[in-house]
């Protein structure tokens, strides 16, 4: 995973977003299942604006992302889902987990159809993509063998659901889940979050979307001390978690809290409430964090450039989102000019490449001719933004 010296940047974004189309995904599902898809399919009307034009077809074109990405300076990416699974009332990242036993078993069979289909589309470009499986934990077996089913198929990763509270199934900070961390440290699949889900059912309230953005963010958010303070990390200390597409901020005051409450532990009490000895961990959260957590940094402003400063350039991994609307596409070399020009060469290698090699295995020097092409060079990135690109729609450009 080295990378030779060189006066441009390799870019791996951390955050990226791909999927099939129908037709795709009925020729990966199981043939039990060809009529109800059929009726489902039928059915089903995509809310989705980036699947719905003429951009949709970046989710699986090899040949129209692949250009498109190396325009804008990235030679390889984490891929996450995108497009609509067999069954799904609307996409992955957004969905409420199922409740009930049947569409359970539908969904688990549109999640295959779209592992099947991710395998056949990384390995086109193998070097160059990771994705990421997709697993529920409502079945704790089905999701030990999905991790396995993944590290099989030469997969690196798998992405994990938050926990909403009110599901009903054991939140993550729970020890039911030690047999998955188990298998996923044996098989050295690392854990990936992305942003979106965990949330509570809102209900129809004029509200409720209102309230969903709003809070979001904390439930995706709130996994970071869940893993850390029940000492997931403690009992598998070669567990690799990352949580990407949830800002970076608000990570700086939550490792602070956590550390002030351990120290506080020790002594046995925080202000009313006592904590028996077996349950403070040896070290505080802040070293679990350094040694088992990464953040993927999507579309990061200034201000959250300079909360990776704080955090550890070590620990963050810089995204794209392509191919949202939100995303930096195709002004990706102007959102790192305008937050990190003034940040030194080795830590935008580390930011932009180094990191992301080092936890989901990509070899930097398989990647190192493609950058030596489509990379931007180190000078171009240490110029100040002067203007934002007039057609440029990602927060990246617009939050302080």
């Amino acid at each position: 995973m080295s990378a030779a010296t060189t006066d441009r940047y390799t870019i791996i974004s951390s955050d990226t977003h791909a999927g099939g189309r129908m037709a795709m995904y009925e020729e990966y599902l199981e043939a039990e299942w060809a009529d109800e898809f059929a009726e489902w399919r039928g059915a089903y009307k995509n809310p989705f604006r980036d699947l719905q034009d003429n951009t949709k077809d970046r989710n699986w074109d090899d040949d129209r992302r692949v250009r498109e990405m190396h325009e804008d300076g990235i030679v390889a990416e984490v891929v996450f889902p995108n497009t609509v699974p067999p069954f799904f009332p609307t996409g992955q990242l957004i969905s409420y987990p199922p409740t009930e036993a049947r569409d359970l078993e539908r969904r688990e069979a549109g999640l295959r159809a779209h592992n099947r289909w991710l395998k056949d589309w990384c390995s086109v470009y193998p070097e160059r993509r990771v994705g990421l499986t997709q697993l529920f934990l409502n079945d704790l077996d089905t999701a030990i063998e999905t991790v396995k089913w993944s590290a099989e198929n030469g997969f690196k990763s798998v992405m994990l659901p938050s926990v909403p509270p009110d599901l009903g199934i054991a939140p993550l900070f729970h020890p039911h889940y030690d047999p998955l961390w188990a298998v996923c440290q044996d098989h050295d699949i690392v854990i990936t979050q992305h942003g979106g889900n965990g949330t509570p059912d809102y209900g129809d309230a004029p509200a409720a979307k209102l309230m969903y953005l709003m809070e979001v963010g904390f439930f995706a958010n709130r996994s970071l001390s869940h893993l850390i303070m029940s000492g997931v990390f403690e009992r598998f200390p070669r567990l690799k978690f990352v949580m990407t597409e949830q800002g970076v901020a608000w990570a700086v005051e939550v490792l602070r809290r956590m550390d002030a409450y351990h120290g506080q532990m020790v002594s046995g009490r925080v202000g009313e409430l006592g904590f028996p000895a077996e349950i403070v961990l040896p070290n505080k959260p802040s070293e679990y964090f350094n040694r088992n957590v990464w953040i993927g940094a999507s579309f990061p402003s200034p201000g959250e450039c300079k909360a990776i400063k704080k955090i550890g350039v070590d620990r963050v991994m810089w995204g794209t989102d392509y191919p949202h609307h939100e995303g930096t596409y195709p002004f990706s070399r102007e959102a790192i000019r305008r937050g990190m020009h003034d940040w030194s060469e080795d830590e935008m290698r580390k930011v932009l490449a180094t990191n992301a090699a080092e936890v989901y295995g990509f070899d930097l020097d398989a990647l190192a001719p493609l950058a030596a092409e489509h990379g931007p060079t180190v000078d171009e990135l240490a110029v100040p933004l002067d203007a934002i690109p007039p057609k440029a729609t990602s927060p990246a450009f617009f939050k302080p």
